[in-house]
């Protein structure tokens, strides 16, 4: 009886956000007279039978979709090969790319049973983010000229069909304006693909 007590409670809070806090799990089990205790163990027998997935470390989902996991990294954002697949500008098959600000240990995550790759990125490049909804949720990716910045910086490759496309579709004003913050090395690199 006391778990059925608590959740619908818990269901309406899934139901408002896709990814949930333990603390705002708690919040919803104490104002209706649970403890502490009971939220820890009402927490892992959700996990346990799958009613919830852990996205990360004191977040919770009710979702399969991994690109929610970058709500969890902020300020974060997908980009990369991602953003090159949400662009259609990248027809292979990508793994979620989320590339933060926050000193968290880079490389691939396991994630909802799937794999996550986490970049690092300095607070004074986070910037040309335009969101996009998938499966109701509003997720952060960046813009065209921002992931051809980023696909240099990183030092990832790109093919000439895919590097020929972002140059048909970029906006070089706003790439010019991008590359101000950027070291003089990732500049010259750029700017050579936009001679050639």
């Amino acid at each position: 009886m006391g778990k059925e007590k608590y959740l619908r409670y818990l269901e309406a809070l899934f139901e408002k956000s896709p990814v949930v806090s333990y603390a705002s799990i708690e919040r919803v089990v104490r104002s209706k007279g649970g403890g502490k205790d009971y939220t820890k163990q009402l927490v892992r027998n959700l996990v346990l039978k799958g009613k919830v997935k852990k996205l990360a470390k004191g977040v919770y989902t009710v979702s399969d979709e991994r690109p929610l996991s970058v709500l969890c990294f902020q300020p974060a954002y997908l980009g990369l090969q991602d953003a090159l697949s949400h662009h259609n500008l990248w027809e292979q098959e990508t793994v979620p790319v989320i590339v933060t600000t926050r000193k968290v240990r880079q490389g691939i995550r396991k994630i909802l049973g799937g794999n996550v790759l986490i970049r690092r990125i300095n607070r004074k490049y986070f910037f040309g983010i335009e969101y996009a909804m998938q499966d109701g949720v509003s997720l952060p990716y960046s813009g065209i000229e921002k992931t051809f910045i980023d696909m240099v910086y990183f030092k990832e490759r790109l093919s000439k069909e895919t590097m020929k496309e972002i140059l048909q579709r970029i906006d070089k004003t706003r790439l010019i304006s991008y590359l101000k913050q950027y070291p003089i090395k990732t500049r010259k690199v750029v700017l050579s693909y936009l001679a050639s």
